[in-house]
């Protein structure tokens, strides 16, 4: 489920005198290492926590370099965060240039305690519109760190609108506090319907954003109507209090803007008038336009670790910056020309390969057709010796301390895997890699036997190690009792929600691989596990890769109107739609919302009624990260609306939009308290567990995982991708229950005091495969699990997914 990074930096978009760049907002851009120009070195993936498919590690001597070429939609300051680890004791200098010009001489690359932690170094200069190279040149004969991404951003071009110089109808122009811009500041009458009306300009159409600059020496707070060409942006738009009249603050939206002029009118919408408004600031991109799809792509020159990828070009409005390469949902290469030999591939392994080409302004094409070609098997079939002499320690609720002795190998060791039988509990990898680990996550009070074995790069597995046997800790709270089959043969169901009785739920399967055109919606008891198709979904198609028929779920209400809801990918992109269920049969079909855009990948797709009765959905970024932080765009965003599709009352911004900054929003559930959890999957290093509120940014692309950037909200927990990739979550006494699909496990995290949680655990590590809905049933501490194994991840026969019922206790 990894999907590349790409959030791309705002451009110009409106032409007035009075333009200026400020790097305020500005997007990045991920540009890995790997897929950079390095003088002399390799690409290795021996370290740990490191992004994307590895990183560079460059030779040590005087003048080797990492040459980067990024894109930027306009000309401005440009910001380079550059994340290296240094693992030595000294500091590792390197000249830092763009487009040739040194930026920073000798730049310092402390030591970072060690080679799998990572710091950033950041410059700022000015770059070029188009396309800029920044090369980091080693000064000394230790060479450059290892360095694993450039983050570029570049700062958008703005305008500025002095209120004093726009239509006010109501109002007075004063001067009589400090702080403000321009000549003066708006003072609106204390009067309802009071408002500043802007002839804002804009070269093309395109999305913008809209910064008023206020005041609000009062306490309470001053809310106004936003319209755009007549048409509402935002609805009773918060303007809070600031601490008195001489502290300014800025309140933004997102809007479309046409070419040409623009009528933006803020309107005061209570007696009390409108807050004191110095200014309004307009930032935007030109760009909006994605590239064409790319040609089908073909492998040629297939080895044991390698291939030829090439495709055919896309188009695009202003230029296409590069391609994105992925297997299945991850992501595998990056390439700026139509060809790209792709390197330390597993042997004898079928590959299932997208292109997606992108613009310098973040727009992402839709998915080419797949390529699908296998590589050889390996000439090695030497497997390594088995490790030896395996103890443990440090036995904790949770975690044991481990220790062995080191394999041989032909070629190579370049991983060992804890297992608990066959099943692998976790992995440690390098070359070599380490013989001591702590394995975490382990569930408390249960006995656990380990053992280890070998892997080398051909995929050989050695015989294992001896055992050790121990018991976790006993631990506070429910944990999963007992795990049983409750209903089989299933393919891909991906929606489950129980029926306001209780007594059976609906569940949607994703794709139609059983019956072509079918997107089949199944009645399952809760006593008996009978099993009814009761219908399909009308107009639903399928991405092949994560779209389809997605959520479902009962009205409250179900019981008088019969309504039930759905989430699924159509022709133009991803609905919200509902249909009529009288308990046996499905009906009628209403479109409720449109507008979200779809992709092979990040199509969110998860709906729930909260307990303030309003429906919630969740949206993904359709693999363009700069949706996520446009509150414009319905994509990447958890949504809470009426029955109707029209947004909720409260809403933060007056829009469907509930919360921003998402990726791939998959579960959501609410604890004891009300409160919205949610898992997201992450890119390459972190999926998240967050909670939810109203108006807040969880930080996406600028952030994955923790990284305490302000204005953005860290996650409760999070995890490395290859434990987890979420996707559907329920709460059990205030327990979340969270099902990974790489991961293969159940994760149980508890809800503590405040709005902390207590250490994960893991259940059923690999032991039922792919996990993709849980789901609890009402009026018992127990859930629904259910397998997602027929997709292409998973590759079962149709018919192989089940439901599994677990039971809290």
């Amino acid at each position: 489920m990894r999907r590349t990074r790409l959030a791309a930096a705002a451009g110009l978009l409106l032409l007035l005198p009075m333009v200026i760049a400020t790097a305020a907002g500005a997007a990045s851009t991920r540009y890995e290492a790997e897929a950079c120009t390095m003088s002399a070195g390799t690409v290795d993936t021996n370290h740990a926590n490191y992004s994307g498919t590895g990183f560079a590690n460059g030779d040590n001597a005087v003048g080797n370099y990492l040459e980067c070429t990024v894109a930027a939609a306009n000309a401005g300051p440009g910001t380079f965060v550059i994340r290296y680890s240094n693992g030595s004791t000294g500091n590792r200098p390197a000249d830092i240039s763009v487009n040739g010009t040194t930026v920073a001489a000798a730049a310092a690359f402390d030591p970072t305690t060690n080679w799998d932690t990572w710091a950033d170094k950041t410059v700022t200069t000015n770059v070029n519109a188009g396309t800029n190279k920044i090369r980091i040149t080693a000064t000394t004969a230790l060479g450059n760190p290892n360095l694993d991404y450039v983050d570029f951003s570049v700062a958008a071009a703005f305008t500025d609108y002095q209120a004093e110089t726009a239509t006010i109808s109501q109002g007075t122009v004063a001067t009589n506090h400090t702080g403000y811009t321009g000549t003066g500041f708006v003072d609106y009458t204390n009067i309802a319907g009071s408002y500043v009306e802007f002839q804002v300009s804009a070269a093309a159409a395109g999305t913008a954003q809209l910064s008023f600059r206020y005041a609000n020496g009062t306490t309470i707070n001053r809310p106004m109507d936003i319209t755009v060409n007549g048409n509402s942006a935002a609805l009773d738009l918060t303007f809070g209090a600031t601490t008195n009249w001489d502290t300014w603050a800025d309140q933004s939206i997102s809007v479309a803007l046409n070419a040409g002029t623009n009528t933006v009118r803020a309107t005061a919408t209570t007696t009390n008038g409108g807050p004191n408004l110095d200014r309004l600031r307009v930032t935007g991109q030109t760009d909006s336009t994605a590239p064409s799809t790319p040609g089908q792509p073909s492998c040629a020159n297939i080895t044991e670790n390698s291939l030829d990828l090439t495709w055919g070009a896309s188009t695009d409005n202003v230029a296409v910056t590069g391609y994105d390469i992925y297997h299945d949902g991850n992501l595998l290469a990056q390439s700026t020309g139509t060809g790209k030999t792709l390197t330390g591939l597993t042997p004898n392994t079928e590959y299932r390969l997208s292109v997606f080409a992108r613009d310098a302004a973040g727009n992402v094409s839709l998915s080419s057709a797949q390529a699908i070609c296998t590589t050889l098997p390996s000439s090695d079939t030497q497997a390594p010796t088995a490790p030896t002499n395996l103890t443990f320690s440090k036995v904790t609720t949770g975690s044991v301390s481990l220790a062995w002795g080191a394999s041989s190998d032909n070629v190579g060791v370049v991983a060992y895997d804890i297992r608990a039988g066959t099943t692998t509990v976790t992995s440690v990898n390098g070359t070599p890699p380490a013989t001591t680990t702590t394995v975490t996550s382990l569930a408390c009070n249960t006995p656990y036997t380990l053992n280890v074995v070998a892997r080398d790069l051909a995929g050989n597995v050695s015989t294992q190690s001896n055992t050790v046997t121990f018991t976790t800790a006993s631990c506070s709270g429910g944990v999963p009792s007992a795990i049983s089959t409750y209903s089989t043969g299933w393919t891909i169901p991906w929606g489950t929600y129980f029926a306001p009785d209780g007594q059976s739920a609906l569940i949607t399967e994703r794709d139609d691989k059983v019956a072509a055109g079918q997107f089949r919606v199944y009645k399952l008891n809760t006593t008996g596990g009978s099993k009814t198709l009761v219908g399909t979904v009308p107009n639903v198609v399928t991405t092949n890769g994560e779209g389809g028929l997605l959520g479902v779920a009962f009205d409250p209400n179900w019981a008088t109107n019969h309504f039930v809801y759905f989430m699924h990918t159509a022709s133009e992109g991803n609905r919200i739609a509902r249909m009529t269920y009288n308990g046996s049969t499905l009906t009628g079909y209403t479109t409720l919302v449109t507008g979200i855009a779809k992709n092979r990948y990040h199509n969110g797709g998860r709906l729930a009624f909260g307990p303030d009765g309003y429906l919630y959905a969740t949206t993904g970024d359709a693999q363009t990260g700069s949706n996520a932080q446009n509150k414009n765009s319905l994509n990447g965003k958890i949504l809470r609306m009426k029955t109707d599709g029209t947004p909720a009352p409260g809403n933060p911004f007056g829009t469907l939009i509930y919360s921003y900054g998402h990726r791939n929003p998959q579960g959501i559930a609410w604890d004891s308290q009300g409160r919205l959890w949610e898992a997201e999957f992450g890119n390459s290093m972190f999926d998240e567990l967050n909670l939810i509120k109203p108006g807040l940014n969880y930080g996406w692309p600028t952030c994955e995982g923790t990284c305490s950037t302000a204005g953005m909200e860290n996650p409760k927990r999070q995890w490395s991708v290859d434990q987890a990739s979420p996707s559907g979550i329920a709460i059990v006494r205030d327990v979340v229950y969270m099902g990974a699909l790489r991961g293969e496990r159940l994760w149980r995290i508890p809800i503590l005091t405040g709005e902390s949680t207590g250490t994960p655990s893991a259940y059923y590590v690999g032991t039922y495969g792919r996990l993709r809905t849980v789901t609890k049933i009402p009026g018992a501490d127990a859930f629904w699990l259910s397998t997602t194994n027929c997709d292409n991840n998973g590759g079962a026969s149709n018919g192989s997914d089940r439901i599994l019922r677990v039971t809290v206790a």
